[in-house]
């Protein structure tokens, strides 16, 4: 197992072809995408053959420390989602390290999205080098906006975006959180 990082409870590590079920199954249920790009679940030829080969394309692509990571518990060793930081690409976002994360429902409000995002900000502050993390998602997701807040970030923005299929809650718009390394290293310094 190719670890990338420990937390108290999960382990987060490179993805491997072992894994295409667990994402798929993750991809394709549809309370974690109703808020994500049409708000349907992904198919799964969508994640063999698009999705999964993106996700591993990216451990040589991407700057040394970034990626999608598989969120393992230590315990069970159950796939438990992913957390990922790469570069900002999401839509009404502009500049800095995008962090993003997808657990399964299974696992919903047991903290452990917040945890794993926690350790990816101090990861990528003391080690990456990151100067600004951001994060979006849509402004009815609480539970997505909540993750951004106990992991540091604060909300900077709501905006508004043309989607080609809106879904339900489009109309509230989007969210812009994020945390720069001095704010990190001040509210660090003064806990």
């Amino acid at each position: 197992m190719d670890t990338y990082l420990e937390t108290e409870r999960m382990t987060l590590r490179r993805f491997t072809e072992a894994d295409v079920d667990a994402l798929t199954a993750l991809h394709g249920h549809p309370d974690v995408m109703r808020h994500i790009d049409d708000g349907c679940p992904v198919p799964r030829t969508v994640v063999e053959q698009q999705q999964f080969p993106h996700i591993l394309r990216e451990y040589d692509e991407l700057p040394s420390g970034q990626g999608c990571f598989a969120a393992v518990e230590k315990s069970s060793r159950a796939f438990l989602g992913w957390l990922s930081l790469r570069p900002a690409t999401s839509v009404g976002l502009n500049g800095g390290t995008e962090l993003g994360y997808r657990m399964l429902p299974s696992v919903w409000g047991l903290g452990y999205a917040t945890e794993g995002a926690r350790a990816l900000v101090n990861h990528a502050f003391t080690e990456l080098g990151t100067d600004r993390i951001v994060a979006t998602t849509m402004t009815v997701n609480t539970a997505s906006r909540r993750v951004m807040e106990k992991a540091g970030l604060s909300l900077i923005r709501t905006f508004f975006e043309e989607w080609p299929e809106p879904i339900e809650g489009a109309e509230h718009g989007d969210v812009e959180y994020a945390i720069t390394r001095e704010t990190w290293a001040h509210r660090r310094d003064h806990q």
